[in-house]
């Protein structure tokens, strides 16, 4: 069985199942966010996989447009939220640090109330960038399709 634990992808430097550098934990990634743009709007990590990370973002008076919709750039912050926070989690903190450097979003459909559900899953993962594909859902219908692409920067030395 394909996603059984024991076939799940190795990182090659930490020799964990999955992507991660260093495994993140929804909690560890929500106190991360406090007091910020993030928590603001309402996103919320919920689930680690593998080779994903999913969050959720209420639709409401904080994320909507003035026509009662969600705002497109609401969806953009949920999805470079998950695509940054993700590449971050793949690489050594310690030594490097991540910066996005182009996001892009199709709106395919849109939510006027609610919880939509960002899923961020890597494209590609090289040494000095991330691609990160993020699909935005309202229940089970796909609203948005977001492409980030992370830089990777080694941290300078003081």
């Amino acid at each position: 069985m394909a996603d059984s634990p024991e076939n799940a992808p190795m990182n090659a430097v930490t020799k964990c199942p999955g992507i991660w550098f260093k495994r993140p934990t929804p909690e560890s990634l929500n106190h991360i966010h406090k007091r910020s743009a993030i928590s603001h709007l309402g996103i919320h990590v919920t689930e680690v996989g593998d080779d994903y990370l999913a969050a959720t973002m209420p639709v409401d008076e904080r994320t909507i447009q003035p026509f009662g919709l969600l705002h497109g750039g609401s969806t953009v912050l949920l999805a470079e939220t998950l695509g940054s926070a993700a590449s971050y989690a793949c690489i050594d903190g310690e030594k490097y640090f991540t910066v996005g450097i182009e996001v892009n979003a199709n709106h395919i459909a849109s939510a006027r109330s609610g919880i939509v559900t960002g899923i961020a899953k890597p494209l590609h993962l090289g040494s000095i960038t991330h691609v990160w594909e993020v699909r935005v859902y309202h229940e089970s219908r796909l609203i948005c399709v977001s492409r980030l692409t992370t830089a990777i920067c080694q941290h300078r030395k003081s």
